[in-house]
């Protein structure tokens, strides 16, 4: 069966490109072996900012005495959390089907694909042939070589939002996004909760005065810390679970009743047959693309997680618009200075764009640095919600903004002001004339501005 075009995947990126290559005509096979709509919907954005919003309302109510609110017997009822979730889900899902029905030249094809030539594919019983081929097939949780882990019940990103019981003690392996979101998540449900870590800090790439407010707003809440932490083995004792950790000189094991993986995520690109194909990966198994986003092989192209670099959901929607833009639009438009916010979706949320200041000290920058906490923001004061700090990078020697951290309630709405001035081409001064509203977060910026300085 011969395609004008092929998709492989029905993530954030394969999604819009099938859907659009269709309303221009393109002959479409969307290739799918799980649900539409790809990690984002199904296990990725969707479900666990539900879910985290469910935690946030348990965290108010069980905390309203703070504000004046008197509320009695504030119970977290998981199957219902649960049951809200997937009904966002589906509904989420069933909108992609509708999507795909309503256009005559797309055809969803169920199963997984495999190369078997250049531009040839085998899905089930069938061989489809396609000119333009684009990879969406995401990634999964990377296991870490942990002795005893096969033995475990162990709970991934997706298996963990199908609990109906609450853990009594939630073990959590990595202290990055998906460790933090779940770990705070399940915390604000009323189950202690232990991050392990094997760096010496959280979020590592964020600058340390960034991840240390957050970490300790997250310790004020009851989430235990251990960094610097290697974790040698673990094991299933009756009903518990028993992590070996070393630390240091010491070692120690932890008793829990529930342990998450979230060390990173892997490619999955290793089902694929991609010599079949000629597309070259790395040595993680990421595939290797051009600014462009093509592949070694001609006529295929790699977007979203896939291809390795932020693991984002806007990111392969990004990607959908550079490869539409290219293959459709007649356009030139590259990755190449991609400017990327994104957030971490604790509380307070840490928003981010652009470089960190250790990021831009690395590349030999003269900074100014702005920094102020959240406690001066009158807005914040008022909603009795000041943890965490708004940072600003800027170059010294021409006053733009290189990035911005904004960890404070919101923090992922208010980095998106900064990162359309820095699209702008703005210098950081541009915002000190703005009228911002009040009172709200983001009249903020007053104050943060002020304070931008050089530093040595």
């Amino acid at each position: 069966m011969k395609y004008d075009a092929i998709v492989i995947g029905s993530g954030q990126g394969g999604n819009p490109l099938s859907h659009n290559l269709a309303d221009r005509g393109f002959n479409v096979a969307l290739i799918e072996k799980a649900y539409l709509g790809g990690t984002c919907i199904n296990t990725g954005c969707t479900p666990t900012k539900t879910m985290v919003h469910s935690a946030q309302v348990a965290h108010y109510a069980r905390n309203a005495e703070r504000w004046g609110v008197r509320a009695a017997n504030v119970a977290v009822d998981l199957a219902a959390v649960v049951a809200r979730k997937n009904k966002v889900v589906q509904s989420f899902r069933e909108g992609q089907q509708r999507r795909v029905d309503a256009r005559k030249t797309l055809r969803l094809h169920r199963g997984e694909a495999r190369f078997i030539a250049p531009h040839q594919l085998q899905v089930n019983d069938e061989v489809l042939e396609g000119e333009r081929i684009f990879i969406n097939t995401g990634t999964r949780t990377n296991l870490p070589r942990l002795p005893g882990l096969e033995t475990v019940d162990y709970l991934t990103n997706a298996s963990i939002m199908e609990l109906r019981e609450l853990p009594e003690h939630l073990l959590v392996l990595g202290g990055g996004y998906i460790g933090l979101e779940f770990g705070q998540m399940f915390r604000r449900f009323g189950c202690r909760v232990t991050v392990i870590h094997r760096g010496g800090q959280i979020l590592p790439r964020e600058d340390g005065d960034v991840t240390a407010e957050l970490q300790k707003a997250l310790e004020a809440e009851g989430i235990t810390f251990l960094l610097n932490a290697n974790s040698t083995r673990v094991e299933k004792k009756g009903t518990q679970i028993h992590l070996t950790v070393e630390s240091g000189n010491s070692t120690r094991e932890l008793i829990g009743s529930h342990l998450l993986v979230a060390v990173g995520r892997k490619p999955n690109s290793d089902q694929l047959n991609l010599d079949k194909a000629g597309v070259e990966t790395d040595k993680d198994g990421f595939i290797k693309t051009n600014s462009r986003l093509e592949t070694n092989a001609p006529g295929i192209w790699a977007l979203g997680d896939v291809k390795g670099g932020p693991a984002f959901t806007h990111i392969s929607y990004n990607d959908f618009q550079i490869i539409y833009g290219n293959l459709v639009e007649g356009k030139n438009l590259t990755i190449d200075n991609r400017l990327v916010p994104y957030s971490v979706f604790t509380d307070p949320q840490l928003g981010g764009v652009g470089m960190t200041e250790k990021e831009a000290r690395k590349k030999g920058y003269r900074l100014k640095i702005g920094k102020i906490p959240m406690s001066y923001v009158a807005r914040a004061i008022e909603r009795d919600e000041t943890a965490g700090l708004m940072k600003l990078v800027v170059d010294a020697s021409n006053d733009q903004i290189l990035g911005a951290s904004m960890l404070a309630v919101e923090g992922g709405e208010l980095v998106q002001i900064i990162g359309t001035v820095m699209r702008a081409g703005l210098p950081y001064t541009f915002l000190k004339g703005a009228v911002y509203i009040h009172p709200t977060l983001a009249e903020g910026f007053f104050a943060l501005m002020e304070d931008v300085k050089p530093v040595d």
